[in-house]
């Protein structure tokens, strides 16, 4: 996607931002403070941490924000029974998209038949819920990034995305423009993990991302709305403390 013709407006960005609040020390008013400024930003969604769904699915009842939940988070490691009855239980409990991540150890592995198989076990018990696949790329070499968003595709996948941002690295434009020519037009590509401030989230765009993870949201739409204003970008810099 060319920035070029990206509109660089409120409405345009929020709507590419599902805001983090993924933190394992989060308090219960550190998850309130985070979802009353998703509110306030009106960003496209939350991703909470799978205990705090139906929680936010009624703090955020009437904002228009959806709640999505994270599947096997942050490691992948858990068995794939595991990661379904937590899909169900997600479902239930309000969430409206699903990232999961993969089978990391067995993508190493080479065993792209039990990634996919991995994949696709949560995608069926989604049903039409939107289902995103991390595939940890700083674990993963080139074309183990391929092989994953090919395995992830074929499973039915609607999003590959990059990062949990827990595992020492996030997105990169040359990921996200790699995952992009893989998996073609009709797959999403979500950029999560180190995306701090808007020139990022634009170099992403412009990579191919078309949904962005951040917790910096409001940094992020705060230099929109400044840009508007003033037409240049202000002195804040990225909110190096978000994820």
């Amino acid at each position: 996607m060319d920035n070029a013709a990206f509109p660089v407006t409120a409405d345009a960005v929020r709507g590419l931002i599902d805001h983090a609040i993924l933190k394992p020390e989060l308090t219960r008013s550190d998850v309130d403070a985070q979802l009353d400024e998703a509110a306030a930003y009106r960003v496209f969604s939350v991703c909470v941490r799978p205990s705090d769904v139906a929680y936010a699915v009624e703090r955020l009842q009437g904002t228009g924000v959806g709640v999505g939940t994270v599947i096997g988070f942050p490691h992948g490691t858990t068995s794939t029974a595991a990661k379904v009855a937590e899909s169900l239980q997600a479902l239930a409990d309000g969430a409206f998209e699903l990232d999961m991540v993969q089978n990391i150890g067995a993508a190493k592995s080479g065993d792209w038949q039990r990634v996919e198989q991995d994949v696709r076990a949560v995608v069926d018990a989604a049903g039409s819920t939107v289902v995103k696949v991390i595939l940890e790329t700083a674990f993963l070499t080139d074309d183990e990034i391929v092989a994953a968003s090919r395995a992830a595709q074929s499973a039915g996948a609607a999003f590959v995305k990059t990062s949990t941002g827990f595992a020492g690295g996030g997105a990169t434009a040359e990921h996200i423009a790699l995952m992009r020519r893989t998996v073609g037009a009709d797959t999403g590509v979500k950029a999560s993990g180190g995306v701090r401030g808007l020139d990022t989230l634009l170099e992403m765009v412009d990579a191919g991302a078309n949904r962005i993870g951040t917790s910096a949201s409001a940094r992020i739409l705060d230099e929109v709305a400044h840009r508007v204003e003033t037409g240049v970008a202000s002195s804040q810099g990225d909110d190096t403390s978000s994820y």
